[in-house]
């Protein structure tokens, strides 16, 4: 395949990247009588749309005279803005300080410690004015540390002021001036308004359309003008329980909420259908986007975006034990052991007993897990665990021990639990200290361990 199109001269720094994303047409998802267009912001270095804003308030903050060589950027944020400033920031040889709610995906935060940045993470169940709020502790923390730069994306107005000047004339070039709709969604408000202003005035029948995950109060607000209590949702970067300064909400013509479960179905349904990975939140924007076009009775040109990309949450949205752990995927209800397993048998890493305990090991290492089943010729024949592996080294010394096989270390005097029994029979395996082997008759089915039941009585709080 031929592609005549010029390239561009190498860049002479990655924040020389920073916009000019592709855009994609849907093609392979049912759009009604629609055209939808989707805006690859996962294509800028850091990975979403928030490098833009990071830039433009970086350099704002320089020639204001806020931000002087030494100085430290200090934010509240869900992830990617903090990525994106960490990102500018070591290129300006700033220091970063980011703090960020509990329920990010992990893979973000190790993405920001690899950029350097200091990380303080704190609550996501609390809301604005108490102390462990996540803007708040960052606006303190600013005020705390000399040359300390407190960005505050969710006021500072060069983030809606980087989408009036890059991300909106693009889309008008790339979409030849003739657009009809564009579904956004609104963490800090900056693609909102700095949009729906560059349209207001370029192309008044321009609609902006909000995608807002329920749970969030800006749908309600948008259409009563009353601000309610927050609810809570998983979907991560987008949805509020306040009104940020750079939100104007007035400029919402229509908008739609979006459940969690319908975000993660859509994210999945992107990739599956148009090859694009993607984050939670473009499955709320590309939710809505798909139920706008679809109410539809005439044709309709409608733009949305992919917000960031979801090699960030692979751990989370892609990840099907997940999903199930935060009752975001169909798995049937037998009201016994079963519906606690947090994985089938054929998908729990397991071990030999004639593999080595450097194999167990690096087992455990590679899954993030404490403990295995020994498993030889399909059947269950002992557990091993960290302790295990820790009495081998103490006794034939570190680099004997992991030589050898698993079996000499392994634990094979087990007490194992029917996948028909209830869910009391947990009770004395944990008392005793130990992990539920559920069996189906000789069948080994999987594990349970007192995480999968805190996550099970979650799900199923009349149960507690």
């Amino acid at each position: 395949m031929t592609n005549s199109t010029p390239l561009a001269p190498p860049a002479g720094s990655t924040l020389d990247m920073i916009g000019r994303t592709p855009m994609l047409e849907i093609t392979h998802i049912d759009t009604g009588p629609c055209r939808l267009f989707i805006k690859l912001e996962n294509q800028n270095p850091g990975g979403s749309i928030k490098d833009r804003i990071a830039l433009t308030m970086v350099a704002a903050a320089e020639k204001e005279g806020y931000l002087k060589p030494g100085g430290t950027i200090i934010e509240a944020t869900a992830g990617n803005t903090g990525l994106a400033l960490a990102q500018v920031g070591i290129l300006k040889g700033y220091r970063t300080l980011l703090v960020v709610p509990d329920k990010m995906a992990r893979e973000k935060v190790q993405h920001l410690r690899a950029l350097g940045a200091e990380v303080r993470v704190t609550r996501s169940d609390v809301g604005k004015g108490h102390p462990e709020y996540y803007q708040d502790l960052a606006e303190r923390l600013s005020q705390s540390i000399p040359g300390g730069f407190y960005v505050n994306q969710f006021g500072n107005k060069a983030n809606p002021l980087a989408h009036y000047t890059t991300t909106a004339p693009e889309i008008w070039e790339q979409m030849g001036g003739d657009v009809d709709a564009i579904v956004v969604g609104v963490g800090s408000g900056g693609t909102l308004t700095g949009n729906g202003r560059y349209f207001a005035e370029r192309s008044p029948k321009t609609e902006m359309v909000l995608a807002d995950p329920v749970g969030s109060v800006l749908r309600h607000y948008h259409e009563t003008g009353e601000l309610i209590e927050a609810g809570s949702w998983t979907v991560e970067g987008i949805g509020e329980d306040f009104i940020p300064d750079n939100c104007d909400m007035s400029l919402v013509k229509k908008a739609y909420s979006i459940s969690d479960r319908e975000a993660m179905d859509t994210a999945s349904l992107l990739l599956r259908k148009e090859g694009i990975l993607a984050g939670s939140s473009t499955g709320v924007l590309l939710a809505a986007a798909l139920k706008y076009c679809r109410e539809q009775t005439e044709p309709k040109r409608v733009v949305t975006f992919a917000c960031d990309t979801g090699a960030k949450y692979l751990s989370k949205v892609y990840n099907e034990s997940w999903l199930a752990d935060q009752g975001l995927a169909d798995r049937p209800i037998f009201g016994d052991l079963r519906d606690l397993v947090a994985r089938k048998g054929g998908d729990v890493v397991t071990v030999s007993p004639d593999e080595t305990l450097q194999t167990a090991y690096n087992r455990m290492r590679h899954a993030d897990v404490s403990q295995l089943p020994v498993l030889q010729d399909g059947r269950l024949v002992g557990i091993l665990d960290e302790s295990d592996l820790l009495a081998a080294m103490e006794r034939d010394g570190q680099e004997a021990a992991m030589k050898t096989a698993v079996k000499a270390s392994m634990t094979s005097n087990l007490n194992t639990l029917q996948a028909s029994e209830p869910i009391d029979a947990l009770t004395p395996v944990f008392d005793r200290e130990e992990v539920a082997l559920v069996m189906d008759g000789d069948d080994f089915v999987g594990l349970i361990t007192r995480v999968d039941l805190i996550n099970w009585l979650r799900q199923h709080p009349r149960a507690a």
